[in-house]
């Protein structure tokens, strides 16, 4: 009986598509607070810069085309004594690029990070290329780094007179450890008695279940949830460090993190994910696949013998439409979410029709869930 009923649902199409929306209750999954919050203060900081990369074999910029190139070279050769004012200056082993970075949180002055660098004009390859010093500046307008040194690409281009081969992006490239740290940013996370902790995905329960985890264990009422984003945590008055050393205490808590029922679809590529706690209630839908072939076979006509007219090509269309429909079918409860994915398997249901099923199960009021439309 179980197998019939399951087939029925099966053809009917609805059983996927309903099936989908109905997955049973689980467990919430464990995770680290260290894994699942932001702390406040302890963040990256995006730099950026405009600089020049030289030695190229003849891949880089074409001045002509490329007048920021061409005004750049001649600044940088005037503030090294070369005046080429007035100059018809051509050379193709120099290429304008965007340097970019991630200034780590409490990066000390003098230390290193990676850069990326991007070609900006019309430059083919930055192969063997060095990028010369450039500032790279913060939000406000300061000069954060100072990035130099040779660039590596992950890609090539091979170019002959009939044909061209390109592997990877060989505009872009990476010099690690090749920005060095001139300025700081002023923080001092010892020094705080309160922060904030802000949850990667938003959730009331979640936040609730790390302020109950985090004055469990230290017994004292630290943490507060303000919000479903923000769980504010206050240094207890007799305890024995500072703000690094309860960060470090809580850290690795274990908290049973929460998330509401939702179907994220991508139509561009047919991806569909669900989340565990998706229902459906009871609902009756069918499916209808039309199939729509069109056949064009064009025929030569050939006139009568002797007589004025033409050979002309006539057309002729083959058109074939084939409508397999399914009687409406009733789902009554819900099935796991390992019945779904064998139903999946089994029927080869189309990405494409299962996103417009479950958008129609929507619109009726039956799916309880939130469809995110990428």
């Amino acid at each position: 009986m179980p197998t019939r009923l399951f087939r029925t649902i099966a053809a009917a199409t609805l059983g996927l598509a309903l099936s989908l929306a109905p997955i049973a209750p689980a467990m919430a999954a464990p995770a680290r607070i260290k894994d699942i919050v932001d702390m406040e203060g302890i963040r990256e900081n995006q730099l950026v810069g405009y600089g020049l990369v030289v030695g190229l074999n003849g891949t880089g910029d074409s001045l002509n085309n490329s007048p920021f190139t061409k005004q750049s070279l001649q600044s940088m050769l005037e503030r090294l004594g070369v005046n080429t004012q007035g100059e018809n200056v051509r050379t193709a082993n120099v290429a304008a690029v965007m340097v970019t970075a991630n200034l780590p949180p409490f990066a000390t002055q003098g230390s290193r990070m990676d850069v990326s660098v991007a070609a900006l004009g019309d430059a083919d390859s930055l192969q063997g290329g060095t990028l010369l010093v450039t500032p790279l500046l913060g939000a406000d307008g300061e000069v954060y780094a100072i990035a130099q040194g040779p660039v590596l690409i992950n890609g090539f281009k091979a170019q002959g007179d009939a044909a061209t081969v390109i592997s990877g992006v060989p505009t872009t490239g990476r010099i690690s450890s090749g920005a060095l740290i001139e300025r700081e940013i002023d923080f001092h996370l010892g020094s705080q008695h309160s922060l904030r902790l802000a949850l990667r995905n938003p959730d009331l329960t979640t936040a609730r279940r790390i302020a109950l985890a985090v004055n469990d264990f230290i017994g004292a009422p630290t943490a507060v949830p303000e919000d479903p984003a923000t769980v504010r945590l206050t240094l207890p008055r007799n305890f024995n460090g500072n703000i690094v050393d309860l960060l470090t205490d809580i850290e690795q808590l274990i908290v049973q993190t929460d998330q509401t029922a939702k179907i994220v679809i991508d139509e561009n590529s047919g991806i569909i994910v669900m989340g565990k706690d998706v229902r459906v209630s009871s609902v009756a839908v069918a499916q209808s696949n039309l199939t729509v072939t069109i056949a064009e076979n064009p025929e030569v006509v050939q006139p009568a013998p002797f007589s004025f007219g033409e050979t002309a090509i006539e057309p002729n269309t083959n058109l074939n439409v084939n409508q397999a429909d399914t009687a409406l079918q009733v789902v009554e409860e819900s099935v796991t979410l390992q019945q779904l994915v064998d139903g999946l398997n089994a029927l080869g249901i189309s990405p494409r029709d299962l996103i417009a099923i479950l958008q129609a199960i929507k619109a009726t009021g039956a799916l309880q869930a939130e469809i995110e439309v990428l």
